[in-house]
């Protein structure tokens, strides 16, 4: 089973950037596909990004496509969302999930802590 720990949130101005990483444990992480979720409060969790098991396709929401950018680093299991571009509206608190590709899916059955991101208008 992966482990997941996200972090790189933090509070920032409307118009900057941030990169969230989320380290994983465990030998098969290189054979997964993975995704970025977030959750705002008083809304449900929402798919944000995915990227396939070697790195080669990403899918993006509607919402962040062309300002946000997913990708890995297989050899340092870990994978990354650069934000750029950030909206008052990205505000929420950010996960990571091995994903069924296709119907991204998350599987496991608990979340991680996440990692917060604040932007400011």
């Amino acid at each position: 089973q992966v482990q997941l720990v996200e972090s790189g949130g933090g509070l920032v101005q409307a118009g900057g950037s941030l990169r969230l990483s989320c380290a994983a444990s465990g030998r098969t992480f290189s054979s997964h596909a993975m995704a970025w979720f977030r959750q705002a409060p008083g809304k449900e969790r929402e798919f944000v990004a995915a990227i396939n098991w070697s790195g080669g396709v990403t899918y993006y929401a509607v919402s962040v496509k062309g300002r946000f950018t997913i990708s890995r680093d297989n050899a340092k299991n870990t994978v990354y969302l650069q934000m750029n571009s950030l909206k008052p509206e990205d505000t929420a608190v950010y996960y990571c999930k091995v994903i069924t590709w296709g119907s991204m899916t998350p599987l496991g059955g608990s979340w991680g802590q996440g990692t917060q991101v604040t932007v400011s208008s």
